[in-house]
């Protein structure tokens, strides 16, 4: 499973990336305001930092705007992927830039039929909303490992990004799931390395190493 961080904050983003473990980056407009930056410089940023997919999202609504959006954005960077609201009007987009060669990530997918569609209209990534779908009182998790089979059965191209991730234990199930990438925010991400036990050990090895007074050897 790929990891992606679900963030437009750059210091983030620098840092992840630094551990070697950063494989793309999810954006939507939320993220990219509390940046309070120009909306190009900071994706041309976040691209320059990020080998792998960085994911902008269109603003307008209407099948036009998206294309007419979704072709700027694409001009900006190799590694730009368009995030697109699944609607009518979304899918209408997704399939005319699918045959432009324009890569899409179909956003705010809440049910196997939206997916279903979105991989119908060629989208090259899928995103189910986990957290949301919890919060609603559904099984989010569900849902990414029915993109997957759905996928699987029928030799789609897309891949499931499991999105509106919560906390480690959606990670996990993510996992479980077989989703092909996990969007993470920054804060999710880094308590992955945590677990007490960890901490318990890493003291007491250096506690024992301290109470034998010995040195580490210069060479």
């Amino acid at each position: 499973m790929k990891i992606f961080l679900d963030t437009a904050n750059v210091n983030h983003i620098r840092e992840v990336a630094a551990l070697g473990l950063l494989d793309g980056v999810t954006t939507n407009p939320t993220l990219v305001a509390r940046e309070k930056r120009e909306f190009k410089d900071l994706i041309l940023e976040i691209c320059r930092i990020v080998p792998g997919p960085v994911s902008a999202e269109v603003v307008s609504t209407d099948a036009d705007g998206i294309v007419r959006e979704a072709r700027i954005l694409a001009k900006w960077a190799n590694n730009i992927v368009v995030k697109v609201p699944i609607t009518p009007d979304g899918l209408k987009a997704v399939r005319t830039l699918s045959a432009e060669g324009i890569k899409t990530n179909v956003t705010l997918v809440f049910s196997l039929n939206q997916a279903f569609l979105a991989c119908r209209a060629g989208a090259a990534f899928v995103s189910p909303f986990v957290g949301r779908l919890d919060d609603a009182g559904h099984d989010g998790i569900e849902l990414v490992a029915d993109s997957v089979d759905l996928i699987e059965r029928y030799g789609f191209a897309a891949e499931v990004i499991s999105a509106s991730i919560r906390g480690p234990l959606h990670v996990i199930r993510s996992l479980q799931a077989g989703a092909h990438v996990a969007t993470l925010p920054y804060d999710t991400l880094m308590k992955l390395f945590n677990h007490p036990l960890t901490d318990k050990g890493i003291k007491a090895f250096l506690d024992d190493w301290k109470k034998a007074d010995l040195k580490f050897p210069d060479k």
